[in-house]
């Protein structure tokens, strides 16, 4: 994380912070897919034995 900052952001710095923003937002949500669908399959496997 970073620390806040003393004075307001120029547009160019907020479309940098928005775009960073956006993209660990799209890669933690890929990250829980990915969890809900190892968990489906390994609930899955473990009814079918």
């Amino acid at each position: 994380m970073t620390a806040p900052l003393d004075r307001p952001m120029t547009k160019e710095e907020r479309a940098v912070f928005d775009r960073r923003r956006r993209a660990r937002n799209w890669a933690i949500l890929a990250a829980l897919m990915g969890l809900v669908v190892l968990f489906f399959f390994i609930s899955t496997a473990r009814l079918l034995r």
